[in-house]
Parts: structure tokens; sequence; C-alpha cells
């Protein structure tokens, strides 16, 4: 599957599938950890995922978005 619509948002619809996939992907496919550079090269986003907590981040920060009734506030600021 390829999408080339990289100059605009996700639609709601995407954005539901893509944590879809996330939760998937997390649960069958990272051991201990998944390092990633992604989006834009000259200004990329790297994406840690990881089975520990950060050292020095509490808990309660992170976000658990439900696949089925996200809304884009639930994931960022």
């Amino acid at each position: 599957m390829r999408n080339d619509r990289h100059d605009e948002p996700l639609s709601d619809e995407e954005l539901v599938l893509f944590l879809q996939y996330l939760h998937r992907f997390a649960d069958h496919d990272v051991d201990q950890f998944a390092l990633m550079e992604v989006g834009d090269a000259e200004y990329p986003c790297y994406v840690t995922i990881s089975r520990a907590l950060e050292p020095g981040i509490d808990r309660a920060v992170y976000r658990r978005p439900e696949p089925d009734r996200v809304v884009l506030s639930d994931i960022h600021d």
C-alpha cells in the first residue's frame, strides 16, 4: 500500500487506521524498542517506541488513545 499525499494531514479515518496499526505493531513486532526517523528528510521526526518508560518521565504524561474513539487532541497538544 502506498500513499503519496504527504502534503496534507491525516483524515480522521486515516488517524484511526494509523492507531490501529500502531497498537498491532506494538503488540506483535516490538521486542524491546524500535527507533525510526520519519517525515521530511530535511526536518525529520525521531520516533522511539519502547517497552520501557523514558528515565525521569512520569507514566501519567503518556496518553493511550483508543483507536475506535480517537480525536486529534487525544494524541498531541
